[in-house]
């Protein structure tokens, strides 16, 4: 019996550990860093990816949060690790923004990063709470218009795709509304139900149960095209409140120096990996669609939104915490 009662207590202490992969491994273990806190959309990425990266290479592979200084922390960590073949780096377009945000790191987030693919994209929506009185995005456009300023919108802080995502769109809409920036997702969302905060753009999988329960109203989402999680729910452009697409992509990138052919590698096997089933319904539940590139089409990409944000981020003269 006592020996069963171990079996089952080491069975368990393996099933709590989603960070390392459970497979047949040896070698070092491959790291993906993870600039941001566990949970959000990158981390859901990297622990989705880790374990059958994992298997297709035969070798350990460890998620680990590094975070801090909006994702610049774990970031300079993947720029400063060997080209050695056990350090990546998962990240989300905050990357990009980060370049123009913060002019005096010690290094460039897009010129000193090899981008190996795209893994997907994440749709953000803009929300209201019902004691808003908004039923779509041309009612908080004329509310806005009408009261220059006296409307408020929350983010989870300065740089992240929540507060860039509304600054394109006040610059798009042309209207004024005031940013008040939480330290995290979590209290800004709960004053944005409590009737405190009068929009915000969140990512589909946080808004969905809120919007479902009717706590929040979703006003339109920041894409070129409509989700399946919310088919009814226009994009902006649909509701005339402005072409404001603010689709976040999510990716991998490896150490500055790293062979041409360890890129290629890991590019193939993503591309199978994203191509399951499994993933892609992991990731579809959580609101976000797999998506591969090959290396080159990513660092266009990447070159082109950091382009992009620059031009918000002048435009608005905003300026990092």
């Amino acid at each position: 019996m006592k020996t069963l009662l171990r079996t089952m207590l080491a069975v368990l202490a393996l099933s709590s550990l989603p960070a390392m992969a459970q497979a047949p491994q040896g070698g070092a273990p491959l790291k993906l860093i993870v600039p941001f806190t566990a949970g959000t959309g990158i981390d859901i990425v990297a622990r989705t990816v880790g374990p059958r990266l994992s298997q297709r290479l035969g070798r350990p592979v460890v998620v680990e949060n590094r975070t801090g200084a909006s994702g610049n922390i774990g970031t300079e960590a993947v720029v400063r690790a060997p080209a050695d073949g056990n350090t990546l780096l998962v990240s989300v377009n905050t990357l990009v923004m980060n370049r123009s945000l913060y002019t005096h790191l010690a290094f460039d987030p897009v010129k000193d990063l090899v981008p190996v693919s795209l893994t997907s994209w994440g749709q953000l929506i803009l929300v209201a709470p019902p004691s808003a009185g908004f039923k779509s995005a041309p009612d908080l456009v004329a509310a806005a218009k009408a009261r220059p300023g006296r409307l408020n919108y929350a983010s989870p802080g300065v740089g992240t795709p929540h507060h860039m995502s509304m600054e394109l769109f006040k610059q798009t809409a042309g209207v004024f509304l005031t940013h008040i920036p939480y330290r995290g997702t979590s209290q800004a969302v709960t004053d944005l139900l409590g009737g405190q905060v009068d929009a915000m753009f969140l990512p589909i999988h946080v808004a969905l149960p809120h919007v479902k329960s009717g706590k929040l109203v979703a006003l339109g989402i920041g894409s070129d095209k409509r989700h399946p999680l919310l088919p009814d729910l226009p994009t902006l452009a649909e509701a005339h409140a402005g072409k404001v697409n603010v689709d976040m992509w999510y990716g991998i990138f490896a150490p500055p120096g790293t062979p041409a052919d360890d890129v290629a590698k890991l590019n193939r096997e993503l591309k199978d990996i994203l191509a399951t089933p499994e993933v892609r319904t992991a990731f579809q539940t959580q609101g976000m669609d797999p998506a591969w590139s090959s290396p080159e089409e990513f660092r266009r990409l990447v070159t082109r939104d950091a382009d992009r944000w620059a031009g918000v981020v002048r435009t608005a003269n905003i300026k990092a915490e």
